[in-house]
């Protein structure tokens, strides 16, 4: 037996000490709780929320029949995938279908607006009597491009070009027409790059003529909207393809690049998710690429497919060993090359030299083929130099006439 047993008082016993709150935690807790309510009751009297409250609806306003004018129905028109690669590209004058507007609120007469076909819909509030005007813009500058029933066929990724059950190619059906000026030597431009960059594809296509080509990447936001748009003003579009450079991964074009690791059909799962982005282009054209467009193991397959779907492939001419020309020529595929980039230096002097070589290699050879990006000051030079070009002796030509001049030769 110890000391401390003899010494220490019969029947008790230590007992740990129990955790309890400060007495300050009660007040903290009701003050940040009552500061909530506070903010949340300043924030429900103050916001300014014209609808809020209101029961929402979405409400479809049909131009055409408003007008009296006989619906029109696209003949054999395919729906586009649902495609997550971002918010819709908001233009002002093209407010997309649906537009959120409270149930209850009675709309007013139509006005005529400004733009042909474009109508202004007053719409009142029926609880406080506010007035707003919405813009309604034509049909025909608001549609989707809508492709041929039967060029369309529908795989898991979306719909991809095919070859109609008559013969009929994209590349024939979408091509535009080129000038009957006999005797003229032909130019043709493709400006690459588009969809990616709200503002240099709204230049593109405000900006400079019809016969110039665009190619749209498969990463743009609302492509369906703004390809159709610029199909609308008279442009052929390509589109184009991330292609493996000699220095990928730490060059990379972006998401489903064709790569010359992937199996033949890895890549054409690939080739065939870009082609659903959008329809109506007439053609293929590579992104980088200078990588797989040398190696013919990999790069022979997807030649074959783009022939296989009725289009046209177009190398940009930046690399010296690509094997586009001869695996193309095996595989009766229309194809051209371009001649020449204007903007490898993006200046505006060096851009000017560069449309006078241009000409010149039209003049020698009958037509020519140029790319270049979708730069500020490359838009802008080539847009000043279009103005005048028929006035030297020139046409415009889009790139399909190119592709079957290069196929018949």
């Amino acid at each position: 037996m110890t000391t401390d047993e003899l010494n220490a008082p019969l029947g008790l016993k230590k007992s740990q000490a129990r955790f309890r709150l400060p007495p300050y935690a009660a007040p903290v807790a009701a003050g940040f709780l009552g500061a909530v309510i506070a903010t949340f009751a300043v924030w429900a009297i103050f916001n300014a929320d014209p609808l809020g409250g209101e029961p929402m609806g979405v409400v479809k306003v049909d131009v055409a029949a408003e007008a009296g004018a006989p619906e029109r129905k696209p003949k054999g028109a395919v729906p586009g995938p649902a495609h997550p690669s971002g918010p819709p590209d908001r233009d002002a004058r093209n407010p997309p279908q649906g537009e959120r507007i409270p149930e209850k609120p009675q709309t007013g007469p139509q006005q005529q607006a400004g733009g042909a076909g474009e109508q202004i819909v007053t719409i009142i509030d029926g609880k406080s009597g506010a007035r707003q005007e919405v813009k309604i813009p034509s049909t025909a500058e608001s549609s989707p491009f809508k492709a041929e029933s039967q060029l369309i066929e529908m795989t898991r990724n979306g719909p991809i070009p095919r070859i109609g059950a008559d013969g009929l190619r994209a590349a024939q059906a979408y091509a535009k027409p080129v000038s009957k000026r006999t005797n003229s030597p032909q130019i043709a431009i493709v400006i690459t790059g588009l969809g990616i960059s709200t503002n240099s594809t709204a230049d593109a296509i405000n900006k400079l003529p019809g016969p110039i080509t665009f190619a749209f990447g498969p990463y743009g936001v609302d492509l369906e909207r703004v390809t159709g748009r610029a199909s609308g003003l008279g442009h052929e579009l390509l589109l184009q393809i991330p292609m493996e450079p000699f220095d990928y991964p730490e060059n990379d074009p972006g998401p489903q690049t064709l790569v010359t690791a992937l199996t033949p059909e890895q890549n054409i799962e690939r080739l065939q998710w870009a082609m659903s982005r959008f329809q109506g282009y007439v053609g293929i054209l590579s992104q980088m690429g200078a990588r797989f467009t040398a190696s013919e193991a990999s790069f022979s397959p997807i030649i074959r497919e783009v022939s296989k779907r009725g289009l046209i492939y177009v190398d940009d001419g930046n690399s010296p060993r690509s094997l586009a020309s001869q695996i193309a020529g095996g595989n009766s595929l229309a194809f051209a090359k371009a001649n020449l980039v204007l903007d490898t230096v993006p200046s505006a002097a060096e851009i000017d030299r560069a449309l006078v070589r241009l000409e010149g290699m039209a003049r020698e050879n009958g037509i020519a083929v140029a790319v270049a990006a979708a730069l500020p000051v490359t838009i802008e030079r080539i847009a000043i130099w279009a103005k005048t070009a028929e006035n030297r002796g020139f046409t415009l030509a889009p790139i399909s006439a190119a592709a079957t001049r290069a196929k018949s030769s």
